[in-house]
């Protein structure tokens, strides 16, 4: 049986682990990652397109200064983006998607170790550092991606473009939301998971070399004896 500190340290990074599992669960779910706010023009109207967006669903509202507004649509990103945009936000959703894995996995072997003692196995911290390591490198990509993909290959533009073909931009502004700023909390977790683990470690190997010292130190006389 594992000692209560192992129990109460593993325990720890259990629910680190757990937590950010359910972020990432939460972030894949909602549509607040982007908030795009578009001056557009056409022959008869002009105003603003705003639109938010997630990772798989967003909406659209106008507010026009001229002409007649249309109603708020829904839309599926996925369905709606094509060509280089739609790839690189579809690798974005899959590296999230690992990370999501890796702290499924993460949760599994800190929850083990905490009732266990596999410790010389990969089932030990060496899985843990792994799979925390992997799902932070995982949701930093994921960061990196879906940057790259709003500021360089204008994401929010060719949105507009598909919903709101007779509109041509005059500029825009973006604002990220919280499900997107979410990401480094999972990042600051998976951090604190493997911080846990490295505690351990020295406390284990401090009380091993105090187990030695009552030998190095004992009267050689004793030690004959």
């Amino acid at each position: 049986m594992p000692t209560k500190t192992k129990t109460l340290l593993f325990l720890s990074s259990f629910f680190t682990s757990l937590g950010s599992f359910i972020v990432i669960c939460y972030i894949l779910g909602t549509q607040e990652w982007i908030t795009s706010t578009i001056a557009v023009r056409d022959e008869t109207s002009n105003g603003n397109v705003t639109l938010t967006c997630g990772l798989f669903r967003g909406k659209s509202a106008q507010q026009l200064a001229q002409g007649l507004e249309e109603t708020g649509k829904n839309f599926e990103v996925l369905g709606t983006l094509s060509s280089s945009p739609k790839t690189l936000h579809l690798v974005a959703i899959l590296f999230l998607v690992l990370s999501l894995s890796t702290s499924l996995l993460s949760s599994g072997f800190t929850f083990y170790n905490s009732i266990s003692n596999p410790y010389q196995t990969f089932l030990g911290p060496t899985g843990v550092y792994t799979w925390n390591g992997l799902g932070a490198s995982s949701i930093f990509m994921t960061v990196i991606l879906f940057v790259v993909n709003v500021q360089s290959n204008h994401l929010s533009e060719e949105l507009l473009q598909r919903l709101y073909p007779t509109f041509t931009h005059e500029g825009m502004t973006h604002s990220y939301g919280h499900s997107f700023w979410l990401i480094f909390l999972v990042i600051f977790l998976n951090i604190a998971t493997v911080i846990i683990i490295i505690f351990y470690q020295k406390v284990r190997y401090q009380r091993k070399q105090e187990q030695k010292k009552p030998m190095e130190y004992a009267p050689r006389d004793g030690i004959l004896f």
